[in-house]
């Protein structure tokens, strides 16, 4: 049934109920408020710190005295992980693709092999946080383990593989890398399958969100009416800017309206069409021309008609020059203090997971500090929240509890658990094996909450050292068996989706382009990671 994850964990949830597996107050009683608080809290920091520019940063360090391809491509792999382990992995992946997709289109270089780096590596730099994946925050507050104690024992194994992941691609596309730009600009090194130009679509995506849509109804293609407030009368012209909805929109009125540019670019959704209107502007602004564009993305452009700048009378050229200048400056500072508050909240709350607090709390804490520092209506940026992932747990937290009071996951982890028990190596190996399949057959979230108490219990009849592993165990290997498909990972499909739909650069990254280069660093990362997650 295509009807998406968080439908297929509603309609799990609710089967659940009907077939009174268990009570509605059992299945209300399964949710992990817990779990919901963290993911939320990290959804909103990222959001904040999306619009403070701090992935426009990381992006700029790929291009920055880049040495060539190969350099390229190894900055590609540390940026991501970095970036996957302190904002997660979709993230990462949502806000650096295009980017990465542009850098290699402007050097004549295959996008494949530095999408396939963004990919892997968001993936495999996620395993070394709790906050890195939405997996790892179910192990963290599960186990107990704190953030310390989980960056100790992951960490190591994550730089290790991701030093070994950039082989592999280095060793898998040296060939490609190495040929003459010309050679490649002919496109007969790499044959890259690029979307025709009216195949793509710039489709603007919310830095929290782990799934898109993947197309437009047409029924969507009807223009909505825009609001301008009384400001707006009275604004001279506006910046041209970017919006994903009304509420945006009437902020940036707000605060561009002493701007002295005169045209603003509002994106708001779809439109099929292109129209000219020309309305009065009211209140003396001189009358408005209003053009909707042909793409994908709804846009309203915003002329004001010539005219003179309105200043108090009495003014000279030169004291308006130094007003205008006063002002400007005003603003630049307040947007830079505003930058360094978001950054210097987002530093204390990882000093706080640190030193041990409540995981939950300080997520949740920090996204408060930063809508309180936004000082404007909430709306806009709350909108941003995926709230269909926070959703899907709640669906996947009443399945899986139903599912274990079936009593068929025991059955089968009784037939497992005397050979995959984490105190000989063969064990170590088989768990390994079971963890990787079930990660890509019933994706990693329900690996970890079906296989996570279980894996414990039978940990902790040996030691309780022997317990923490693990729990890093599982979340190492769930992490990196997103690495094995293309559809092993929401992080995957968002680099995917995004290459294929991106403006000007579009690219088609296959299955089996992704499953030739993913199968063999998936088991080599995962066994280099064991050896060192054992060690811990």
């Amino acid at each position: 049934m295509p009807v998406g994850r968080t439908a297929g964990s509603l309609l799990g949830a609710m089967l659940m109920v009907l077939f009174r597996v268990m009570t509605p107050e059992e299945a209300y009683a399964a949710i992990d408020l817990p779990i919901l608080g963290l993911l939320f809290g990290t959804m909103v920091v990222s959001i904040f710190l999306e619009r403070a520019d701090m992935f426009k940063y990381l992006g700029n360090m790929l291009s920055w005295k880049s040495r060539g391809s190969k350099d390229l491509l190894f900055r590609v792999c540390v940026v991501s992980a970095v970036a996957s382990a302190l904002f997660t992995n979709d993230t990462t992946c949502v806000v650096l693709t295009e980017f990465i997709l542009k850098v290699a289109r402007q050097n004549n270089l295959p996008p494949q092999p530095f999408l396939l780096a963004l990919a892997s590596s968001s993936n495999i730099g996620s395993a070394a946080t709790p906050i890195g994946n939405p997996q790892n925050l179910v192990i963290a507050v599960e186990s107990g383990i704190t953030f310390g104690q989980f960056l100790l024992g992951v960490f190591p194994a994550m730089v290790v593989g991701i030093l070994a992941n950039t082989f592999i691609l280095l060793c898998y596309f040296w060939r490609y890398l190495s040929a003459d730009r010309d050679q490649l600009e002919g496109g007969g090194a790499h044959g890259p399958e690029v979307v025709a130009d009216e195949e793509v679509t710039s489709h603007r995506f919310t830095p929290a969100r782990m799934s898109h849509a993947s197309s437009v109804n047409d029924s969507d293609c009807i223009s909505e009416p825009i609001r301008r407030s009384e400001s707006m009368n009275r604004a001279d012209a506006l910046r041209s800017r970017s919006y994903n909805s009304e509420g945006d929109i009437q902020v940036a009125i707000r605060s561009l309206r002493a701007s002295s540019l005169s045209r603003e670019m509002v994106e708001v959704s779809t439109v099929c069409d292109r129209r000219d209107v020309v309305v009065d502007g009211g209140g003396g602004g001189g009358p408005r021309k209003i053009t909707r564009s042909t793409s994908h993305q709804r846009s309203v452009i915003i002329e004001d008609a010539p005219e003179q700048h309105q200043h108090p009378a009495g003014l000279f050229d030169g004291e308006k020059d130094k007003d205008d200048e006063a002002i400007g400056k005003r603003r630049r500072w307040k947007v830079i203090v505003w930058k360094y508050a978001v950054y210097l909240t987002t530093l204390g709350m990882l000093a706080a997971l640190l030193l041990g607090l409540n995981m939950s709390w300080t997520a949740i804490t920090a996204a408060l500090i930063l809508l309180a520092l936004d000082f404007t209506d909430a709306q806009a940026c709350l909108e941003k929240v995926s709230y269909s992932l926070l959703i899907f747990f709640c669906g996947m937290f009443i399945t899986v509890d139903g599912f274990n009071k079936t009593g068929i996951p025991n059955t089968l982890w009784e037939l497992v658990e005397p050979y995959a028990r984490i105190d000989s190596p063969k064990g170590v190996v088989l768990l390994a094996i079971v963890i990787l399949v079930l990660s890509n057959v019933a994706s990693n979230v329900p690996t970890v909450l079906l296989l996570g108490t279980r894996v414990a219990a039978s940990a902790a009849a040996i030691s309780p050292a022997s317990e923490k592993k693990a729990w890093l165990i599982l979340a190492w290997v769930s992490t990196v068996a997103g690495n094995l498909t293309l559809l092993g990972s929401a992080a995957n499909l968002i680099v995917c989706e995004q290459a294929r739909r991106a403006q000007f650069f579009g690219y088609n990254l296959t299955f089996w382009s992704h499953l030739r280069f993913g199968v063999p660093s998936t088991i080599i990362v995962t066994a280099i990671g064991l050896l060192i997650v054992m060690s811990y």
